[in-house]
């Protein structure tokens, strides 16, 4: 649930910063990232996998064009939701993805890879009979 919210607003904050994705309703928003959660959910992992060598070939950029694509197609199928042609797409699928994974790190929400923390060292046990000189094993 609360991954589809930050989806939502990245979708409300992509329709008032990019030209060419708005929507005419509050309706129209919450049914556009409902079919955009079930199409990342079930078309975009077999776009993946069909598109590997591509993901491979521009490092993972190859991304964003799927998310525009899918987030184009939401614009034909959603009648209150429109976006104006694959650059609004591609501009607005940048922008989601920033926005979801920036909350997605600040609430620990989601699959983040990105994490922020302190990073605590081990100590090493100090239960060492030896006086810490050179050992030869035989």
């Amino acid at each position: 649930m609360q991954a589809w919210v930050i989806t939502m607003v990245g979708v409300l904050v992509a329709a008032h910063v990019v030209d060419g994705i708005h929507y005419d309703g509050a309706v129209d928003l919450v049914v556009a990232t409902l079919l955009l959660g079930l199409l990342n959910a079930f078309v975009r992992p077999i776009l993946m996998l069909l598109s590997l060598p591509l993901l491979l070939l521009t490092l993972g950029l190859f991304t964003l064009v799927i998310n525009a694509g899918l987030l184009w197609l939401v614009g034909e199928m959603v009648k209150g939701f429109h976006v104006d042609g694959f650059w609004a797409a591609f501009k607005g699928a940048l922008v989601i993805a920033v926005l979801s994974l920036l909350l997605n790190t600040l609430t620990g929400s989601g699959n983040s890879r990105v994490r922020f923390g302190r990073v605590r060292r081990r100590e090493e046990p100090s239960n060492r009979s030896d006086s810490g000189g050179p050992v030869i094993d035989v």
